[in-house]
């Protein structure tokens, strides 16, 4: 029988044990492997309440278009965005959701760092996931407004605008130290 997360049997590989050493020396923290891995889950924990948050209210804000009465106006290739936006919402917010889950699982298994990872991870398949469903909202908003080739320009400039944003910056940040 597998442990639950109120077991208190360790997990077969757990964290080190607390260490008063500076885990990573020169990085101007003094704090142990375990100490630096409960301040990565908590920094994680508050990106997490940034992007859920918004991550609901656009998957709302999509669910609502389908009863509004313009609905029924859309063409096949706005409907077909429509029900792709759909599903990455929610595909974004399962995501967004699942290092809550992660967390009830592995709670008191010593298995913090296998969190910081995994949600790690999941926090990175979250943002993708939401910078799709934001330039498909560009285009169908636009290709619903305007024009479809302007639809698909301002969703080409959206996606530019995130990598630009979301990528490009923090390497550019991260490069020059």
């Amino acid at each position: 029988m597998p442990p639950t997360s109120a077991d208190p049997r360790p997990d077969p590989q757990p964290d080190p044990a607390a260490d008063p050493r500076d885990d990573l020396p020169g990085d101007g923290r003094d704090e142990t492997e375990n100490e630096r891995l409960d301040r990565n889950w908590s920094e994680i924990l508050q990106e997490l309440r940034v992007i859920q948050t918004g991550t609901q209210i656009l998957t709302g804000f999509l669910l609502a278009i389908a009863f509004q009465q313009r609905f029924e106006d859309l063409d096949l290739f706005q409907t077909d965005v429509y029900l792709v936006l759909i599903s990455g919402s929610v595909l974004a917010t399962l995501l967004g959701l699942a290092p809550v889950s992660l967390h009830r699982e592995l709670f008191r298994r010593r298995a913090k760092r296998t969190l910081v990872r995994a949600a790690d991870v999941l926090l990175r398949l979250t943002l993708m996931a939401v910078a799709l469903v934001l330039v498909g909202t560009v285009l169908l908003i636009f290709d619903v407004v305007t024009t479809r080739p302007l639809a698909i320009t301002m969703a080409s400039i959206t996606a530019v605008l995130i990598a630009g944003i979301w990528l490009a910056l923090p390497w550019r940040i991260r490069r020059r130290g």
